[in-house]
């Protein structure tokens, strides 16, 4: 890899916009933590009713996993098969 190339953890969708699965195991790890933390706020939030902070807290998780797909994948665009 080259000094200035950054490492793509999450490789832009063959089809469509956004990113496909991890290709890296940070990415993965990524993922891993993505899915206990939002475990752990449906265990937290959800059995005493506070629905609303249920909520909040998988919006927050989306917007982390959204930033992170910015910053360490590649560039989004549509896309349609072969480029």
């Amino acid at each position: 890899m080259k000094p200035n190339e950054k490492q793509i953890w999450f490789p832009a969708k063959k089809y469509g916009w956004g990113w496909g699965p991890p290709c890296a195991w940070q990415g993965w790890v990524v993922i891993a933590g993505f899915a206990v933390l939002l475990s752990t706020a449906a265990a937290l939030f959800l059995p005493g009713g506070h629905f609303a902070l249920w909520i909040a807290s998988v919006l927050i998780l989306a917007a982390g996993m959204i930033i992170m797909g910015y910053v360490k994948g590649e560039k989004p665009r549509w896309r349609w098969g072969k480029d």
